[in-house]
């Protein structure tokens, strides 16, 4: 029976996950990735971090299956995680975190050349990276490619390829399937970029290099990855449109599966194509951030225990960290509201979550308005997910049916991924 191996590059940590022809899951293993180094508002990493902490964890996952079994394995990455590199893959700059944020006078000028919706906008997009790596270069004989596509290049031997769902915030166009024409205008050239494929399309078979120091066999076969959010959208096995992913974590992000494409960049929002399907969704500041700054870990088991979820507070707060708002309301000086403050601690402490859902349920109220179908139920997914109090809290606003996914790790989505079109 072939094993379908995914693999999971995220923030704090490399995960990867092998499963079988029945999606069951076969092996796991994890290694953590170093914090990135931080300077002003720039984030960045060597990417030979990536590559010694990808193959560490193969090295683990490796020790648990028969590599023999190998038919195909996918990458996903950081969104809007980027550098830049030679022809044969050797890295000539540094790695942008999906989150640096110095690019801003690049961001500018995008903005007066590209379509107001476009997901390229704004200083941590991809687009915005490459503009300010090429600025060191000595030249434009260079490739620009995502986190994913680097680490899925160096699995297969051959660089290029990306998939869309990476491409996106680096100005690739997912409903006429191309790099637009208005990337000339900013002076980047297709030859530049990388072939953008759907997302589980074959880009080949693994290199001799990575079949001999894992002991694939010479078919097993790499194909295009996607980004991290996304892989975990695929994990909790939605696939019907109207189905929403709610993702509890430090922030509060939602996605529902939609018919038909839904940007708003006013408010973050844009779609990842899945095939004939769009995943529309928005990332609001509020969420797991705000609890855990207020609350010790004893205190939120212990309220958990103590909330009254069938009894609404009726305090109506939002809950930011600090100023400042994106998704569902766009507003750099929106004022967190926590006030006014209760003599229970327990009160407080649900009052907080009703505050997270109510965001949540105008999020995919927003969402809805623009053209993406209002839930028909929420999947739920993060740190937050096992809190049945706050589900019942959610399912009450909402008003469709709230369950916690089975998967939600992204490297078991990705798995699913290499899986698809197996025969």
């Amino acid at each position: 029976m072939s094993l379908f191996i995914g693999i999971d590059v995220g923030t704090s940590a490399c995960r990867a996950c092998a499963i079988d022809e029945r999606a069951r899951v076969v092996a796991q293993a994890r290694h953590d990735l170093p914090p990135p180094v931080r300077h002003g508002a720039g984030v960045e990493q060597d990417s030979g971090i990536w590559w010694q902490t990808l193959a560490q964890t193969l090295d683990a996952l490796n020790r648990q299956i028969d590599p023999g079994r190998v038919s195909r394995i996918a990458v996903d990455g950081t969104s809007g995680s980027l550098l830049l590199c030679a022809r044969d893959g050797t890295a000539l700059t540094p790695g942008l975190m999906y989150n640096d944020a110095r690019a801003a006078a690049e961001a500018r000028l995008i903005a007066s050349t590209a379509p107001p919706d476009s997901a390229a906008l704004g200083a941590t997009s991809g687009l915005a990276k490459l503009l300010l790596l090429r600025n060191n270069l000595p030249d434009t004989d260079y490739l620009a490619l995502h986190q994913a596509d680097w680490l899925a290049g160096k699995l297969a031997g051959q660089f290029g390829i990306s998939d869309e769902n990476n491409a996106l915030k680096t100005g690739y166009d997912p409903v006429q399937r191309c790099w637009p024409e208005w990337l000339g205008a900013l002076s980047v050239s297709t030859r530049q970029l990388p072939e953008v494929v759907p997302p589980g399309s074959v880009i080949g078979a693994v290199s001799a290099v990575s079949a001999r120091r894992w002991g694939w066999p010479a078919s097993a076969e790499v194909v295009a990855g996607t980004t991290d959010s996304t892989a975990g959208f695929i994990a909790t096995g939605a696939d019907t449109a109207g189905t929403a992913v709610t993702a509890l974590g430090s922030t509060l992000v939602i996605k529902v599966l939609s018919d038909q494409p839904v940007t708003a960049a006013r408010y973050g929002v844009y779609s990842h194509r899945l095939g004939d399907r769009w995943l529309a969704g928005g990332a609001s500041n509020a969420g797991g951030t705000v609890v855990r700054s207020l609350f010790g870990s004893c205190d939120i088991h212990r309220y958990t225990r103590l909330m009254r979820p069938y009894q609404l507070t009726g305090l109506d707060y939002y809950p930011l960290p600090s100023r400042g708002e994106r998704f569902p309301v766009s507003d750099p000086r929106l004022e967190p509201c926590l006030e006014p403050r209760p003599t229970s601690d327990r009160a407080f402490f649900q009052a907080i979550l009703e505050g997270l859902a109510r965001i949540e349920q105008r999020g995919y109220a927003l969402l809805a308005k623009l053209g993406a179908p209002y839930p028909e139920k929420v999947l739920t997914v993060g740190g937050g997910a096992g809190n049945t109090g706050w589900m019942t809290i959610r399912q009450q606003l909402l008003g469709v049916p709230v369950t916690r996914a089975l998967h939600q790790e992204a490297a078991y989505g990705a798995a699913l991924l290499a899986r698809r079109g197996h025969a």
